[in-house]
């Protein structure tokens, strides 16, 4: 299995774009604009990048897009 998703989190530009993505997400909802709306928003936009990052992984562990 280590063989299979070793370098799953190598720091790769979308790997990081997604990490930034989440962090600044958070920061907002939970520090600046400390509202239950705004962290149900930022919960669902840091699923939509999750999920997209998940595809498009799975699509370039199958398809060998990125190569």
């Amino acid at each position: 299995m280590r063989d299979l998703l070793g370098d799953v989190f190598a720091p790769t530009r979308y790997n990081v774009a997604a990490a930034v993505a989440v962090a600044g997400l958070l920061l907002v909802a939970y520090v600046l604009v400390p509202h239950p709306y705004v962290q149900y928003g930022a919960w669902l936009v840091i699923f939509t990048v999750w999920m997209v990052w998940f595809v498009y992984l799975g699509v370039d562990r199958i398809y060998g897009i990125d190569s």
